[in-house]
């Protein structure tokens, strides 16, 4: 969220089909199938955006149509799993994933704890508290949180230190409920690395980690090894978004073609580097999930299908 594109790629159906179909991929680009090994990760879905609208039967439905293996729900969305539901329909949800080839891994809060405000920190603190009990009814790995920024007129080292101690606060309630709490790498400013890094120094629990987000942020000279670097030990979860914004063999981005082709569709600041990204997982036997994260389509189960062979081919 906050890159630029990120709401708008699918606005036009002819923007989506052009994407779905090759986003001016050559054949030498995008194999048939992907030539290298499997990796050890596997692909899911984010309901934001692209599922926002869809109740957990199409969710399934169209995961297990497409091969996305897990999904993460995120709250104020269609599918209604939100905290406030009863303790009977908690276990029909989890048995209808349960039943399916889809796993119900996390669920997306909006949580946050850099408000100048105590009350509204300790509001934060509880409201943790009952998304990481939903999360344990539903049969979820863990719930995700995020820094959203900075408050205004703050030093940034106290919000950092002011975050960092509330997670830890929050660990104790995902251990309580036995589940984990995944920190996304977001918010203007408070997503840069060493700042994510800091938080994750002062929580300092077994239970708080990080949810790798894919921001521009992350890339310095090409690479995002020196991000992935300070923030590795910590993974527990990931964000993917454009994935046509990987560079091609060829040294261009996979969508550029189809951005010359389309009367105001968004310019990137920079291509992202998935492939290295990819790779940098397998490094440290990352086993978990990519969730997929982009704006809605006219077609998604064409464009989740495309999605697939571009992550395999990305992740080979």
């Amino acid at each position: 969220m906050g890159r630029i594109g990120r709401r708008s790629f699918f606005q036009k159906g002819a923007v989506a089909l052009a994407a779905t179909g090759s986003a001016g991929l050559s054949p030498g680009d995008v194999p048939g199938a992907a030539t290298g090994s499997a990796p050890p990760f596997k692909l899911g879905l984010v309901t934001y955006e692209l599922a926002k609208d869809w109740d957990i039967e199409t969710i399934i439905k169209n995961c297990e149509a497409t091969a996305f293996e897990g999904v993460e729900l995120r709250t104020t969305h269609a599918h209604g799993v939100e905290p406030a539901i009863s303790k009977d329909r908690r276990t029909e949800v989890r048995k209808r994933f349960e039943d399916s080839r889809v796993r119900l891994v996390s669920l997306g809060s909006t949580c946050s704890y850099q408000s100048a405000d105590p009350g509204e920190v300790e509001k934060n603190i509880e409201e943790t508290r009952v998304f990481c009990e939903l999360a344990r009814d539903v049969g979820c790995l863990g719930v995700k949180v995020r820094p959203n920024g900075f408050p205004k007129g703050v030093e940034h080292g106290k919000t950092l230190e002011q975050i960092g101690k509330a997670l830890k606060r929050c660990g104790d309630i995902a251990r309580d409920a036995g589940v984990e709490i995944w920190v996304e790498v977001h918010g203007e400013g408070s997503e840069d690395p060493p700042n994510i890094h800091r938080i994750m120094e002062v929580a300092d629990h077994p239970k708080i980690g990080i949810c790798w987000n894919s921001n521009d942020t992350d890339v310095e000279d090409g690479s995002v090894a020196k991000s992935f670097d300070l923030l590795k030990k910590w993974l527990r979860s990931c964000h993917i978004n454009e994935l046509w914004r990987a560079p091609s063999p060829s040294g261009r981005m996979a969508g550029q073609p189809l951005e010359k082709a389309t009367p105001g569709f968004p310019s990137y600041a920079q291509p992202y580097p998935y492939r290295e990204l990819f790779q940098l997982f397998r490094s440290v036997n990352y086993s978990r999930y990519t969730f997929c994260e982009i704006p809605s389509s006219p077609e998604p189960v064409r464009l989740m299908r495309y999605y697939r062979a571009l992550w395999q081919w990305l992740a080979a």
